[in-house]
Formats: C-alpha cells, sequence, structure tokens
C-alpha cells in the first residue's frame, strides 16, 4: 500500500512538471521592426575551401518574427547573382545587434565567387539591407 501512494505522489509531481499551463508572460510576441536595417560589419568571407564558402555579416537586430534568414545572393559574374543561398537564424531580441553567417555548398574550386547578402523573416519578407558586390575565391 505504501508503495502503491508513494507511486501515485511520484506520478502526480511528475505530471504537474510536464504538464503545466501556459501563462501570458510565457508567450513571446514578434519584437517591433527596426525603423532601418543597416549592416554594420561586412559582409566578409569567414571561411572557404575548395568547394564551400561561409559569409558572414552583422546589422542591427531587424525586429520582427524570431525566425529569420541570411540569405546570399551570388554568381561568377557581378552582374549576374542568379544563384541563392540561404540559412536559418533565430534572433535573440535582447540583443541589439544580429551576426548572420551563410554556408554556400558546392562551388567550384579555384573559382571567385561575387555576391550580396540580405536577411529576411520566415514569411520571406525582406529586412530592407543588401550589401554591395563584394567577391571570394575559393581554394584550389
Amino acid at each position: 500500500m505504501k508503495r502503491a501512494l508513494l507511486r501515485l505522489a511520484i506520478t502526480g509531481l511528475t505530471g504537474s512538471l510536464f504538464f503545466s499551463t501556459t501563462t501570458s508572460a510565457q508567450l513571446v510576441t514578434p519584437a517591433k521592426r527596426a525603423a532601418r536595417v543597416e549592416i554594420t560589419q561586412g559582409p566578409s568571407l569567414e571561411l572557404a575551401r575548395n568547394n564551400w564558402a561561409i559569409i558572414r555579416w552583422t546589422s542591427n537586430n531587424p525586429g520582427g518574427s524570431d525566425d529569420h534568414w541570411a540569405v546570399l545572393h551570388y554568381g561568377t559574374d557581378p552582374h549576374n547573382l542568379s544563384q541563392m543561398a540561404k540559412s536559418h537564424i533565430r534572433l535573440n531580441q535582447t540583443h541589439p545587434d544580429t551576426i548572420f553567417r551563410v554556408r554556400v555548398l558546392g562551388l567550384s574550386p579555384g573559382t571567385t565567387y561575387y555576391y550580396t547578402v540580405d536577411s529576411m523573416e520566415a514569411t520571406g519578407e525582406s529586412d530592407g539591407v543588401k550589401s554591395p558586390v563584394e567577391s571570394f575565391t575559393t581554394l584550389q
């Protein structure tokens, strides 16, 4: 009998830990969007190998939804940046700045690529920031 009561007490305690109700303080609403998003550092090449690269940049926190995308438009012709790579990022609304990074796969060895960067909400809406055209070269 004591063992059954102990098991019931532990089960009841466990249930209260795992099945609590959400309070209004726990709900996260999107932050107010920044009036103007600006790149404050970069974009620059963080790392390159023969067939992939990582580009990074920092901007003021764009606000809006926490789910965002770092976007890279690139190609081998600076006037035709028709390829795109993007990486998911989760904004920390308490930080004034956001570091974006995009990993680009499937590149050709020893090739110069040109690129611009952008960021967007999960809905696909751009944050309204776009860098000038930059370049990097993959390793042989």
